[in-house]
Protein backbone atom coordinates (compact mmCIF):
# COMPACT_ATOMS: atom_id res chain seq x y z
CA UNK A 1 0.00 0.00 0.00
CA UNK A 2 1.33 3.55 -0.59
CA UNK A 3 2.23 5.81 1.66
CA UNK A 4 -0.69 8.23 0.01
CA UNK A 5 -3.41 5.43 0.75
CA UNK A 6 -2.52 5.56 4.33
CA UNK A 7 -3.16 9.08 4.28
CA UNK A 8 -7.03 7.95 3.99
CA UNK A 9 -6.73 5.82 7.29
CA UNK A 10 -6.49 9.13 9.22
CA UNK A 11 -9.74 10.26 8.05
CA UNK A 12 -11.48 7.00 7.95
CA UNK A 13 -10.62 6.38 11.26
CA UNK A 14 -12.04 9.20 13.10
CA UNK A 15 -15.47 8.35 10.83
CA UNK A 16 -15.60 4.60 11.82
CA UNK A 17 -15.17 6.07 15.95
CA UNK A 18 -17.92 8.56 15.74
CA UNK A 19 -20.16 6.21 13.30
CA UNK A 20 -19.95 3.37 16.49
CA UNK A 21 -20.50 6.25 18.48
CA UNK A 22 -23.78 7.80 16.98
CA UNK A 23 -25.05 4.01 16.02
CA UNK A 24 -24.47 3.13 19.95
CA UNK A 25 -26.70 6.55 20.75
CA UNK A 26 -28.93 5.52 18.43
CA UNK A 27 -29.40 2.22 19.83
CA UNK A 28 -29.30 3.45 23.33
CA UNK A 29 -32.37 5.16 24.43
CA UNK A 30 -31.54 5.26 28.09
CA UNK A 31 -28.32 7.05 27.13
CA UNK A 32 -28.18 11.37 28.01
CA UNK A 33 -25.90 13.57 27.41
CA UNK A 34 -26.98 15.24 30.58
CA UNK A 35 -25.99 12.35 32.61
CA UNK A 36 -23.56 9.85 30.89
CA UNK A 37 -19.94 8.75 29.29
CA UNK A 38 -19.25 8.29 26.37
CA UNK A 39 -18.49 4.74 27.94
CA UNK A 40 -21.38 3.54 29.24
CA UNK A 41 -22.22 2.81 25.62
CA UNK A 42 -18.92 0.10 25.69
CA UNK A 43 -20.03 -1.26 29.65
CA UNK A 44 -19.71 -4.74 28.84
CA UNK A 45 -22.36 -6.19 31.22
CA UNK A 46 -24.96 -2.57 31.12
CA UNK A 47 -24.90 -2.52 27.53
CA UNK A 48 -26.64 -4.00 24.68
CA UNK A 49 -24.30 -1.93 22.17
CA UNK A 50 -20.86 -2.79 23.89
CA UNK A 51 -19.84 -4.40 20.78
CA UNK A 52 -20.54 -2.02 18.48
CA UNK A 53 -18.95 0.65 20.45
CA UNK A 54 -15.95 -0.78 21.79
CA UNK A 55 -15.17 -2.32 18.04
CA UNK A 56 -15.56 1.16 16.57
CA UNK A 57 -12.81 2.19 18.87
CA UNK A 58 -10.55 -0.89 18.74
CA UNK A 59 -10.63 -0.20 14.82
CA UNK A 60 -10.38 4.33 14.78
CA UNK A 61 -7.02 3.21 17.15
CA UNK A 62 -5.74 0.41 14.80
CA UNK A 63 -6.43 2.96 11.72
CA UNK A 64 -5.02 5.99 13.90
CA UNK A 65 -2.19 3.76 14.63
CA UNK A 66 -1.21 3.56 10.99
CA UNK A 67 -1.87 6.58 9.86
CA UNK A 68 0.53 7.75 12.38
CA UNK A 69 3.42 5.32 11.72
CA UNK A 70 3.26 5.55 7.81
CA UNK A 71 2.02 8.72 6.04
CA UNK A 72 1.84 11.30 8.95
CA UNK A 73 5.32 10.08 10.61
CA UNK A 74 7.06 11.91 7.04
CA UNK A 75 4.69 14.72 7.08
CA UNK A 76 5.16 15.37 11.16
CA UNK A 77 7.93 13.08 12.72
CA UNK A 78 7.46 14.21 16.90
CA UNK A 79 3.61 14.77 16.27
CA UNK A 80 3.04 11.32 15.06
CA UNK A 81 4.87 9.52 17.82
CA UNK A 82 2.38 11.33 20.32
CA UNK A 83 -0.54 10.61 17.76
CA UNK A 84 0.23 6.71 17.85
CA UNK A 85 0.50 6.91 21.68
CA UNK A 86 -3.31 8.44 21.47
CA UNK A 87 -4.48 5.48 19.13
CA UNK A 88 -3.18 3.33 21.42
CA UNK A 89 -4.62 4.72 24.63
CA UNK A 90 -7.85 4.73 22.64
CA UNK A 91 -7.81 0.81 22.16
CA UNK A 92 -7.14 0.96 25.50
CA UNK A 93 -10.30 2.41 26.10
CA UNK A 94 -12.27 0.33 24.42
CA UNK A 95 -10.53 -3.08 25.49
CA UNK A 96 -10.91 -2.32 29.24
CA UNK A 97 -14.29 -0.75 29.28
CA UNK A 98 -16.54 0.17 32.33
CA UNK A 99 -16.13 -3.00 33.70
CA UNK A 100 -12.41 -2.83 34.53
CA UNK A 101 -13.34 0.32 37.31
CA UNK A 102 -10.29 2.08 37.72
CA UNK A 103 -8.39 0.65 35.20
CA UNK A 104 -11.03 1.84 32.77
CA UNK A 105 -10.60 5.47 34.18
CA UNK A 106 -7.09 5.35 34.45
CA UNK A 107 -7.12 4.95 30.68
CA UNK A 108 -9.67 7.06 29.36
CA UNK A 109 -8.55 10.43 31.45
CA UNK A 110 -4.60 9.39 29.86
CA UNK A 111 -6.32 9.01 26.37
CA UNK A 112 -7.56 12.57 26.40
CA UNK A 113 -4.39 14.30 28.32
CA UNK A 114 -2.68 12.63 25.45
CA UNK A 115 -4.72 14.35 22.57
CA UNK A 116 -4.27 17.17 24.66
CA UNK A 117 -0.30 16.73 24.34
CA UNK A 118 -0.66 15.33 20.74
CA UNK A 119 -2.09 18.62 19.91
CA UNK A 120 0.39 21.01 21.51
CA UNK A 121 3.16 19.20 19.67
CA UNK A 122 1.58 19.60 16.12
CA UNK A 123 1.12 23.20 16.90
CA UNK A 124 4.45 23.54 17.71
CA UNK A 125 5.87 21.01 15.03
CA UNK A 126 3.86 22.76 12.44
CA UNK A 127 2.92 25.81 13.70
CA UNK A 128 -0.96 24.81 13.55
CA UNK A 129 -3.46 27.44 14.63
CA UNK A 130 -5.64 24.69 14.37
CA UNK A 131 -4.27 22.82 16.41
CA UNK A 132 -4.30 25.60 19.23
CA UNK A 133 -7.62 26.17 19.00
CA UNK A 134 -8.30 22.37 18.64
CA UNK A 135 -6.52 22.33 22.12
CA UNK A 136 -8.30 25.43 23.72
CA UNK A 137 -11.14 24.43 23.23
CA UNK A 138 -10.54 20.40 24.78
CA UNK A 139 -9.30 22.31 27.29
CA UNK A 140 -11.59 24.66 28.15
CA UNK A 141 -14.57 22.17 27.21
CA UNK A 142 -13.07 19.97 30.40
CA UNK A 143 -12.64 23.33 32.59
CA UNK A 144 -16.09 24.18 32.24
CA UNK A 145 -17.37 20.86 33.08
CA UNK A 146 -15.24 20.65 35.84
CA UNK A 147 -15.99 24.46 37.23
CA UNK A 148 -19.79 22.59 36.68
CA UNK A 149 -20.22 25.58 34.58
CA UNK A 150 -22.85 23.82 32.37
CA UNK A 151 -24.82 20.81 34.14
CA UNK A 152 -23.95 17.83 31.47
CA UNK A 153 -22.29 14.52 32.08
CA UNK A 154 -18.95 13.94 30.88
CA UNK A 155 -20.26 12.54 27.50
CA UNK A 156 -20.14 16.47 26.61
CA UNK A 157 -16.47 17.60 27.18
CA UNK A 158 -15.55 13.90 25.81
CA UNK A 159 -17.51 14.70 22.47
CA UNK A 160 -16.21 18.09 22.49
CA UNK A 161 -12.40 17.66 22.90
CA UNK A 162 -12.16 14.66 20.82
CA UNK A 163 -13.57 16.44 17.45
CA UNK A 164 -11.66 19.23 18.17
CA UNK A 165 -8.67 17.20 18.03
CA UNK A 166 -10.06 15.43 14.84
CA UNK A 167 -10.56 18.70 13.10
CA UNK A 168 -6.55 18.84 12.37
CA UNK A 169 -6.09 15.18 12.24
CA UNK A 170 -8.22 14.66 9.32
CA UNK A 171 -7.29 18.55 7.67
CA UNK A 172 -3.62 17.07 8.26
CA UNK A 173 -4.52 13.49 6.33
CA UNK A 174 -6.42 15.60 3.79
CA UNK A 175 -2.81 17.64 3.59
CA UNK A 176 -0.52 14.64 3.52
CA UNK A 177 -2.75 12.83 0.72
CA UNK A 178 -2.22 16.11 -1.17
CA UNK A 179 1.05 16.16 -1.08
CA UNK A 180 2.23 12.90 -1.97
Amino acid sequence: MSERAYSFFGIVGPIVAYTSIGVSIALSPWFRWERNALSDLGHAVKSGVAPVYNLGLLLAGVLMAVYAVTAFRKYARYTSICLAASAFLLQLVATFDEVYGLIHQTVSVLFFVSIGITSIVYAAEKKSRLAVIAFMIGLGSWALYGMRFYNAGIAVPEAISSVAVVSWVVASAVKTYLDK
